[in-house]
């Protein structure tokens, strides 16, 4: 039998034959016969491997291994995995080692990763990449209830970090971890913390992604959508029914509190299944700021979302809003909430009054906090009207966002 790559029994009982033979005639190495067998041998190797695979040991017999080789006690264990009743736990079976364990184990007793975790060829993940998670706004994100199930201190909390953000990026997996995922878009003039920017978008996506709506179909948001939708507003629990109607067309919409160093009145992005999410924080309490940010938002998944390019905007609209984006975005809001004809012939842009903003609203039938926002705005006069703009009549319409 010649040498060649073994893919059969047959093949493979012929090749341990023929090593048999060589092995008997004790070959010099360097002979062609020690050459011959050393091949033979490197292709059953081959086959053995591919055919008979071996298991890796479980975790607890890797440990337990490495304790008698070093002669440890179960107490030698506390400062890899966290306490004694852990160690009991775990080598026990009672409790499955966390990825901060499985780190320290391998780090401190060389145990490979792969044969902890559980899976030839699995790695962990860089310390940078980890060390990285301390930059989040972790003690906010605890006091939220962000790491669920989670209810240990701030400090068992550091010492989790890495399955913490495992469990809290979810279904989104763990490359959105990192601060500038994706194609991103923040409006001119907003200074973000990244991380803290970084963990509520991760934290409105896992929210929508629970939702079941139905399939989104790309370009269904239109002005003329935005005028059905801008009726809503004419009623007391139009912020609420905004979402029930934008959820029928296949829309989330998310209300989740900004977090400290982070400016957001809203972002627009998409889930991965390609369907557009509205993420509002209702910084400002009020209906005008309300229906204006949400406007936006769902200008820029017409105009930018639906379009391919950017995945993800986020707004501050204190911000001064230069670039075309932002432009193009504030123009649709306003048109799909005030057509500029109507506009115009409202006389409002020159002589405001209440008289004037309560008549336009009901031509329109929207609330007269859309006008009278328009008007406070133009002229940047934020004492004008403020008894229309709908102050603190927002927030209490979605009993998940406490004042």
């Amino acid at each position: 039998m010649k040498p060649k790559v073994i893919h059969t029994e047959a093949d493979y009982e012929a090749a341990l034959e023929r090593i048999d033979a060589l092995m008997d005639g004790d070959p010099d190495p360097a002979s062609p016969e020690g050459q011959e067998l050393e091949l033979f041998s490197l292709l059953v190797e081959r086959y053995e491997q591919e055919k008979f695979p071996m298991d890796l040991p479980t975790p607890v017999e890797a440990i337990q291994y490495r304790m008698e080789q070093q002669g440890l006690k179960n107490k030698d264990l506390i400062p890899y995995i966290g306490s004694a009743s852990k160690v009991s736990e775990v080598l026990s079976g009672q409790r499955s080692l966390s990825l901060t364990m499985i780190r320290n184990l391998v780090k401190g007793l060389g145990i490979p990763a792969e044969v902890l975790i559980g899976r030839p060829g699995a790695e962990l993940k860089p310390d940078q990449e980890v060390a990285e998670l301390r930059k989040y706004p972790l003690a906010e994100m605890l006091k939220r209830g962000w790491f669920a199930g989670f209810t240990g201190s701030l400090a068992e909390a550091r010492g989790q970090l890495e399955d913490l953000f495992v469990g809290f990026a979810g279904a989104l997996g763990g490359g959105v971890l990192r601060p500038a995922f994706n194609r991103q878009h923040l409006r001119d003039g907003s200074q973000q913390d990244d991380y803290a920017l970084a963990a509520w978008r991760i934290r409105v996506m896992g929210l929508a992604m629970k939702e079941r709506l139905p399939t989104y179909r790309r370009n269904t948001v239109t002005t003329e959508f935005m005028s059905k939708l801008a009726q809503l507003s004419y009623l007391d629990a139009g912020p609420r029914l905004a979402g029930e109607f934008l959820n029928k067309n296949g829309i989330h919409l998310i209300v989740e509190r900004h977090l400290p160093r982070t400016h957001l009145d809203g972002a627009a992005m998409k889930l991965p299944d390609g369907s557009p999410l509205i993420a509002l924080t209702l910084r400002h309490d009020r209906l005008d700021n309300f229906w204006f940010t949400l406007f936006h938002e769902l200008a820029h998944v017409a105009l930018h979302l639906d379009q391919e390019g950017y995945e993800v905007f986020f707004d501050d609209l204190n911000g001064e809003g230069r670039d075309k984006c932002e432009r193009e975005a504030d123009a649709m809001a306003q048109e799909a909430l005030i057509p500029s004809r109507q506009w115009k012939a409202s006389g409002l842009a020159k002589h405001a009054s209440a008289e004037a903003v309560t008549r336009l609203a009901n031509e329109l039938h929207i609330s007269p906090a859309i006008p009278a926002g328009r008007v406070r705005h133009e002229r940047q006069n934020f004492i004008l009207l403020r008894h229309l703009i709908g102050q603190g009549k927002v927030r209490c319409l979605f009993l998940a966002m406490p004042n």
